[in-house]
């Protein structure tokens, strides 16, 4: 399994330690809200509501240089919009939600 990083933000950043600062607490401050929407809207059954916090929650994979779940987040999102609720892509979802959790608390 992937694992978050600081490489893409490092990127981005080109060493400019403020820059990285800011963006590493944009992630910090934005990812705990969008979490707890994307499981309030599990409990409220509403597909359309989930798919737009995965919309939302799969940014920050990209960023946590997350590619291959980033990709799985997309197919999930997709198949939110066609009505589904794959159970196997919602799993790999979470246990990615996990790991950018526990990484957090790290930086």
């Amino acid at each position: 399994m992937e694992k978050p990083n600081l490489e893409y933000i490092n990127q981005l950043a080109r060493g400019e330690e403020d820059v990285k600062n800011t963006l590493i607490a944009v992630v910090k401050e934005e990812y705990p809200i969008e979490l707890e929407n994307y499981f309030k809207s599990l409990e409220n059954g509403n597909f359309k509501d989930i798919e737009d916090q995965v919309h939302r929650i799969k940014h920050k994979f990209s960023i946590l240089g997350l590619e291959i779940s980033y990709n799985k987040a997309v197919d999930f999102e997709l198949s939110l919009r066609e009505g589904e609720l794959n159970k196997d892509q919602k799993d790999d979802f979470e246990t990615t939600l996990k790991s950018i959790t526990k990484f957090l608390k790290t930086i």
